[in-house]
């Protein structure tokens, strides 16, 4: 079982930046792989960016690609969103996950365990 707390959520201008964190409870993050998903009101939950551990690996949706990065600190075992240059459409619910799958994984229902969930509202 790894519990999954994100951090860093908030409100923010349009062109701003946010930094989110999901501290994780194992520290054998080398199995597994993480991402960040977000839901905004009425839609369906999204993939927003991957982090393979074993090797390093990131990968993006094309909507939040050259703003977004994705990276991890395997001593704090903790996972990092830094979004730059935001949009009002940014505005959701943004969760970390994580699956045994090493693979390049975007379908949620492939994740095996999930955060609460941070908020983060994009003002124009």
């Amino acid at each position: 079982q790894v519990q999954l707390v994100e951090s860093g959520g908030g409100l923010v201008q349009a062109g701003g930046s946010l930094r989110l964190s999901c501290a994780a409870s194992t520290h054998s993050l080398s199995g597994y792989a993480m991402g960040w998903f977000r839901q905004a009101p009425g839609k369906e939950r999204e993939f927003v960016a991957g982090l393979r551990w074993f090797n390093g690996n990131t990968y993006y949706a094309d909507s939040v690609k050259g703003r977004f990065t994705i990276s991890g600190d395997s001593d704090k075992s903790t996972m990092y969103l830094q979004m730059n240059s935001l949009k009002v459409e940014d505005t959701a619910v943004y969760y970390c996950a994580a699956t045994f799958q090493i693979g390049l994984v975007t379908a949620s229902a492939e994740y095996d365990y999930w955060g609460q969930g941070t908020q983060v509202t994009v003002s124009s």
